[in-house]
Order: C-alpha cells, then sequence, then structure tokens
C-alpha cells in the first residue's frame, strides 16, 4: 500500500495486489532449477584447469576479490535463488571435506543437470534418471579405485608433485616450486605420520602486504600481526618466559550503577594513590611469576604500560582469542582469568620473541620461535605485492596443504589431464549395455557428462575441446592405456602419459567430486513444486 497525491494535491491510496503467489509445477519446475543451476556452473567453467580465467568479485562495500578459487567464487556472490545456492553449499563442502576440486564438482554437477534435462526431453521420469544417476555414480567410483595407483608412504617428493599439481591452476603457478616446498614443510611439522593424522589447524597462515611472492617463508614458530606495546621495551627478547592474560591492566570496575564525588585535592589524590596501587599489585604478581613477556588479550592505558617498562617487563596487548589458543599450545603456558591464578607453572616458553618491520613503513609483526611445543607452532608468512594476490596466495596454499594431507590420510592416487574422467566414461558405456531397465540411459548421460571435464580443460587452454577429447578417448581405446590425458602444457596440445608429466591427485578427493555433484543432481531432480511469494492461491 502506498499513498501518492494528484495534479490538486489530493491524496488518494494505491492497493497492491495481494501478494500473488507464483507456482511452478512438474517437469517446467525441474526444468527452472536446471536453468538456475547451470547457469551458476557455466560461470565457473572457464575457471578451470591450469589456464583457467580468474574472476573479480566486487562487494557491496566496494572490497575487491579476484580469484580462481571455485569456493570463494561461490562464497562471495550473492546467489537468491534457492536451487542455484545448492550448487554453492555443494561448493563449499567440497572445500570443507578435501579442500580442492571446488570448481570441478560444480562443473560437473552443471554437465549432469544438462544430460538429465535431454534425458527429460525423451520423457523419462526424474525418479529413473536419478536411479540411474546414482548407479552410475558407483561403478564410477569403483572403476577409480580400480584404476588407482598406491604411491610410496612417506615420500616427500610425491607429496612436492601432488602439491605442484594443485599449484597450476593458481595463482602461485610461477612460483608453484618454492610454495610447494612451503606447503608439504608445513604439513610435516604437524603431521602424526604413524597415525596418519595432520592437525591443519595448527598450521597458522599470516599475510602482509609489500614485498613480494618469492618472499613468502615458513616460520618455525607463531608470527601475530602486533607489536610491542612500548616504543622502548626490548624489541628481541631470548629465553622467553610468557604469560597469557585474558585479564585487563586495569582497576576493578563495579558492576552496578555508581557515582563518585570528589570535593577537594585531598579526595583526588586518595584516588590516585588508589589505582596506583591496583597497577602495581598487578605488575608485581607478574613479575614475582618470573615473567618476561606478558601477552594480554585486552587493551592497557599509559599508566600501566608505563609501570611494565619501569619493571623491566615486555607486553602486547589486545592480542585476539584464536591467536591466544595457538600461543598457548605453542608455548605450553596456560592461559590466566585474574592476576591471583598467575603462578611460574602457567608459564609458557620460546627461545625467541622479536619484532619485525617491513620496508619503511610502521608495520610491524610478532614472531616467537623455538616455542616448547615446536610441533604445534608452525607459521606461513605470505608476502604480496596487494592485499588481493596476498589473499590469494592464501587460498592457494590452504588449497594445497589439504591436498597433501589428504594423501597421507589415502596414498591412492588417479592421474589428471582429464584421463580418470575419460577412462571412467569409457568404462560406462561399456557396462550401460549390460542393464536392461531404462537406467541405461542415465548410465549414458552420466559417462558423457564426464567428459565435460577435459572439454573445458581444453577450451580454457585454447585448444579444440571436441577434437582434443575424441583424440583423447581413440588413443586411450587403442593402447589400452587409461593414464593418457591432455596435454595442456605445450601449444599443439594431445594426448600424453600422466605418469610421465607427474599430473595426479588423490583418489578421495576424485571419488568425492563424482558423489557430490550426482547428490546434488538427484535432489535437484526430484523437486516438482516451487511456491514462491506470499498466500496459497
Amino acid at each position: 500500500m502506498s499513498m501518492v497525491y494528484d495534479e490538486y494535491g489530493r491524496p488518494f491510496i494505491i492497493l497492491k495486489e495481494q501478494q500473488a503467489k507464483s507456482r511452478i509445477k512438474g517437469i517446467d519446475a525441474t526444468k527452472s532449477n536446471i536453468l538456475a543451476a547451470r547457469s551458476i556452473s557455466q560461470l565457473l567453467r572457464s575457471s578451470l584447469g591450469p589456464k583457467g580465467m580468474d574472476k573479480m568479485l566486487v562487494s557491496p562495500d566496494g572490497d575487491v576479490t579476484i580469484t580462481n578459487d571455485g569456493a570463494t567464487i561461490m562464497e562471495r556472490m550473492e546467489v537468491t535463488h534457492p536451487v542455484a545456492k545448492l550448487l554453492v553449499e555443494l561448493s563449499q563442502s567440497q572445500d570443507d571435506e578435501i579442500g580442492d576440486g571446488t570448481t570441478s564438482v560444480v562443473v560437473l554437477a552443471g554437465a549432469l543437470l544438462e544430460q538429465a534435462e535431454n534425458l527429460l526431453n525423451k520423457g523419462i521420469h526424474p525418479v529413473k534418471i536419478a536411479s540411474g544417476l546414482e548407479r552410475a555414480t558407483q561403478v564410477a567410483v569403483d572403476k577409480l579405485k580400480e584404476m588407482s595407483e598406491s604411491l610410496p608412504q612417506n615420500n616427500e617428493e610425491i607429496w612436492l608433485k601432488t602439491a605442484k599439481t594443485t599449484l597450476n591452476s593458481k595463482i602461485l603457478h610461477s612460483n608453484r616450486d618454492e610454495m610447494a616446498q612451503i606447503a608439504v614443510d608445513a604439513i610435516l611439522k604437524v603431521a602424526d605420520l604413524e597415525r596418519k593424522e595432520v592437525h591443519l589447524e595448527q598450521i597458522r597462515v599470516e599475510g602482509k602486504t609489500g614485498g613480494s611472492l618469492e618472499e613468502t617463508k615458513l616460520v618455525n614458530g607463531i608470527v601475530i600481526d602486533k607489536d610491542i606495546s612500548h616504543p622502548q621495551m626490548p624489541k628481541e627478547v631470548k629465553d622467553a618466559k610468557i604469560c597469557i592474560l585474558t585479564c585487563p591492566f586495569e582497576p576493578p570496575k563495579p558492576k552496578t550503577k555508581h557515582k563518585l564525588n570528589i570535593s577537594s585535592a585531598e579526595d583526588y589524590k586518595i584516588l590516585y594513590e588508589q589505582e596506583q596501587s591496583y597497577f602495581k599489585d598487578m605488575v608485581k604478581r607478574v613479575k614475582d611469576s618470573g615473567a618476561t613477556v606478558a601477552l594480554c588479550q585486552w587493551g592497557f592505558d599509559d599508566e600501566a604500560n608505563h609501570l611494565l617498562l619501569q619493571n623491566g617487563l615486555v607486553a602486547v596487548r589486545w592480542v585476539g582469542g584464536i591467536e591466544i589458543e595457538h600461543l598457548a599450545m605453542a608455548t605450553g603456558a596456560r592461559i590466566v582469568p585474574r592476576f591471583e591464578e598467575l603462578t611460574p607453572a602457567k608459564l609458557g616458553k620460546a627461545g625467541m620473541l622479536k619484532e619485525i618491520s617491513f620496508g619503511n613503513t610502521n608495520e610491524r609483526m610478532l614472531i616467537l620461535e623455538d616455542c616448547a611445543n615446536s610441533h604445534t607452532a608452525v607459521t606461513i608468512l605470505v608476502r604480496g605485492g596487494n592485499q588481493m594476490i596476498v589473499q590469494e596466495a592464501k587460498r592457494s596454499l590452504h588449497d594445497a596443504m589439504c591436498v597433501v594431507r589428504n594423501l597421507i590420510k589415502d596414498d591412492r592416487v588417479v592421474y589428471g589431464g582429464g584421463s580418470a574422467e575419460i577412462a571412467c566414461s569409457l568404462h560406462l558405456r561399456e557396462v550401460a549395455d549390460t542393464f536392461g531397465e531404462i537406467d541405461q540411459y542415465a548410465i549414458r548421460a552420466f559417462a558423457q557428462a564426464l567428459e565435460d571435464i577435459p572439454m573445458a580443460l581444453a577450451e580454457n587452454c585454447g585448444l579444440s575441446p571436441m577434437e582434443e577429447v575424441a583424440n583423447l578417448k581413440a588413443q586411450q581405446v587403442s593402447e589400452n592405456n587409461h593414464f593418457l590425458g591432455l596435454d595442456l602444457h605445450t601449444i599443439g596440445g594431445g594426448a600424453t602419459d600422466m605418469r610421465t608429466v607427474g599430473v595426479f591427485e588423490t583418489l578421495i578427493g576424485k571419488q568425492q567430486q563424482f558423489q557430490l555433484a550426482s547428490q546434488v543432481v538427484k535432489m535437484i531432480l526430484k523437486i516438482d513444486d516451487v511456491i514462491t511469494g506470499g498466500s496459497y492461491q
């Protein structure tokens, strides 16, 4: 309802329709949902592979993100269509579980939906299509397991090759050798190879603009984006004894409303001395515990800062909650909520604490090295020309570390360059004829959809996608070699053995792609009624 005025200034009311409901039913609803999901998939298609293009995402606040990471693109897009949001969640699931393959899984889901639409046009029921896709997924996953290879365990060279394969399509491509080494070294610091466990949350990745990507380094300790609170405090402390405080350096405050009347200079002096006694008692407790460095979660004023300096203590304020947890794990310190509980047994240890500066600016960071629990303290310090490069480098390193972690958990791999997809596609076409039911159409559709991945790889490299994929299929069949994939690094393209090139990815990552994409497509196919708007009509 809205009120407007005519040319004589007389008001009148315009009543809107009573929230008319738009409703799509049956096959139209399914096709509408497929169209919405495919539009998202087509957006990511050009970002697939080593020559994939980047996307620039501008937020409503004007923040710019440039990336080709599928999960990041999907997360930053403001998708409103409810079915399209399923693909956003699909990419996020792949990122949370595997860490890599976020673009491939969305492109595969889009290809499956395209093939499903063709089957719908032929009059096949959506439930039959979903059933066939489920059987096809199981056959493809079994084929992946059959043609996978187990690599030598605890082989650092293999891990490096895997990390380089992941970094091929990232902004770090030109520095992939150094970055892959950093990713593998970071994982080895926090990995328990006997139990095949990797504590990825113990690796901190900090970024600082300025410098170049080549200056990115692995620090055997903790790096926090803070500086020492007083300029006259020492900038380097050896054999530091650290207390971690979550209580503020300030006088206690009543929890009720209060008023304090000061009527004379003597009253003010008494108040000042009382405040000083609070500060002195706090600093004395820190000093008596034997601590040389105080890390405080809260801020403190100049009075407390001066007293800390006078007592020879180094202090850092406004340390974040997550940073405090990492510092406690690394140094062996206990987090102290009250000054009365501070004892020498609750102090942590670090071989060196130092403040470093960057360039000619006032940007500073703290580094704690040789901590008591060195296996839980590792930080990657990423440098870059601007914030966008730093953020993209952090995302790329995260993907590389996730892939190495997956390889430590399960040492089986399949080869890249589209070889695994083509091999599964050929196998599915053979198997489809053995199914007497209508499922064989859906199985052939799954095989056709799998070919969309190598076609997208070839297309993004400037090759002829149909010709390259056709030649690759012919060579795999004639040579009976399912390791043949697309050669994306030479101008003419062609097929090559991926084992010699060293391009492979983890088996669990590829299986997860097939299963997640299939699950989302089945979910979309089973929606036959879309109701939006207000009241039911």
